[in-house]
């Protein structure tokens, strides 16, 4: 129960003087872009950012405590009436990726435009993650107009840098609240989504995929050494030729596919609205695991669930076009399956490509995260306001293929789950880090409601 006198937040939720869609267009207006090169990071739209967002939600910035982390990422402490009780927390990112040069034209309106128009805001961050951020606040607006004080403290965590690792925001932000001793009840994060009729192939219900675990992370550098020379008398084992034939042994050599959790729960939860001869298949797992991994193997739309992958991302050789070179090197990106490791996986490229070529990360990688349970307390309230704000619709654990914020928490959280409220066709999902990113209003307004009543449910 909450302290609210209504257990209801209102259905509707405007913000004075202006609407939901009109703060989060102001957003997108603000190119809060995070670089691959730290030298091109603009300090200025997250400033006039945090300036919005104190004059569009003036409940949020006088009741809740605000600290800046890391110079431009934001922690708001919503204290609760029970002391006793661990906290939550709900967060997003501030960051959004750059558009692709080039593109610009083929947007149906222009990027950073924050354009409202036939029933959308178009931009770069409506979905990922501006969006949820400018929803959770409203929600909080809201709750706040209607005298609502959580149970158990909340916090909103907002990083600026989460499009390039978060090693400053979330990260700094996870190890402020471990210096306080803080543990945290649960976590959401962006991840999964409810994903519409038809979205999952064969299964005939809207699905809210809601990621209670996500794969792991490294970039590997493989290098191949070589006798060099003029092109015009090439030695015969070259470092470019030993290099392709090393990356023509890794297809050969996958990673072995796994039926593992949260992927196995996921199916036995899809189970009812798919065909029958699938409805039979994945409610006997147990016993037919194996073959269903080997089928969803066979297919990269689903292989990703089931195995680790290693993709070749970047090959470097040579200098000139006429001189052999001496080395060659490629980067190997790989997505470890909850259960693998980054030593394993390592262990396993060496063994694939063979010697003679050295293996070695790129950069710091990272183990996949624990995998929370579906039968957590927070888990089955989540559960509860999908249902009521998206009837008829499967509430399934998953595994996110990507990389979140949540894992800079997950050392201080019970349970961390990975969702955002809002429903996404087939082709919506190439329009995050893509062209034309855009958000219903009206499916905006339903992300303020699911915020509130998550709040009201699990807080």
């Amino acid at each position: 129960m909450t302290s609210a006198e209504d257990g209801r937040p209102p259905q509707d939720v405007p913000l004075d003087p202006r609407g939901v869609a009109e703060v989060l267009g102001e957003a997108i207006r603000l190119p809060t872009v995070s670089h691959q090169d730290p030298t091109q990071f603009d300090p200025r739209p997250f400033a006039e950012l945090r300036a919005l967002f104190e004059a569009s939600f003036p409940n949020v910035h006088a009741h809740l405590k605000r600290e800046v982390v890391a110079e431009h990422s934001l922690l708001y402490t919503w204290e609760g009436s029970d002391p006793a009780l661990p906290p939550a927390l709900l967060m997003g990112h501030l960051d959004v990726v750059p558009v692709e040069k080039g593109t610009e034209k083929n947007w149906t309106h222009p990027p950073f435009s924050g354009a409202i128009a036939d029933g959308f805001v178009w931009g770069r961050g409506a979905l990922d993650t501006k969006g949820s951020v400018v929803a959770i606040l409203a929600a909080g607006e809201a709750l706040l107009g209607r005298g609502f004080r959580p149970r158990r403290t909340v916090y909103l965590a907002f990083g600026h840098d989460e499009e390039v690792s978060g090693r400053r925001g979330a990260k700094g932000i996870a190890s402020l609240l471990a210096s306080r001793g803080v543990r945290l009840a649960w976590v959401l994060d962006e991840g999964g989504s409810v994903l519409a009729a038809g979205a999952v192939p064969g299964v005939r219900a809207p699905v809210a995929s809601v990621g209670v675990a996500e794969k792991g992370y490294l970039t590997v550098r493989l290098t191949a050494r070589g006798r060099g020379g003029h092109s015009a008398m090439p030695p015969r084992d070259t470092a470019i030729r030993r290099l392709v034939r090393a990356l023509g042994r890794l297809e050969p050599s996958p990673f072995p596919p796994q039926l593992r959790e949260p992927t196995r729960s996921f199916l036995a939860a899809v189970a009812p609205a798919a065909p029958l001869g699938k409805r039979i298949l994945f409610s006997s797992l147990s016993l037919l695991g194996r073959p269903v991994a080997l089928a969803m193997a066979r297919s990269p739309a689903t292989a990703a669930l089931v195995q680790t992958t290693a993709a070749v991302t970047i090959l470097q050789a040579g200098a000139k076009e006429n001189v052999v070179p001496q080395t060659a090197e490629a980067r190997v990106n790989l997505r470890l399956l909850p259960g693998e490791t980054v030593e394993g996986a390592l262990a396993h490229l060496r063994r694939a490509v063979g010697p003679g070529i050295e293996v070695e990360p790129a950069a710091e990688g990272w183990n996949p995260s624990p995998v929370s349970s579906p039968r957590a307390e927070a888990f089955q309230a989540l559960s509860r306001v999908v249902r009521e704000l998206f009837p008829g619709t499967l509430v399934a654990p998953s595994l996110v293929l990507g990389a979140t914020d949540a894992r800079h928490y997950a050392p201080l959280a019970e349970s961390t789950f990975r969702f955002i409220p809002v429903v996404l066709a087939r082709d919506d999902l190439g329009r995050i880090h893509g062209t034309d990113e855009r958000i219903g209003v009206h499916a905006l307004d339903k992300a303020v409601l699911f915020y509130a009543r998550l709040l009201q449910e699990a807080a």
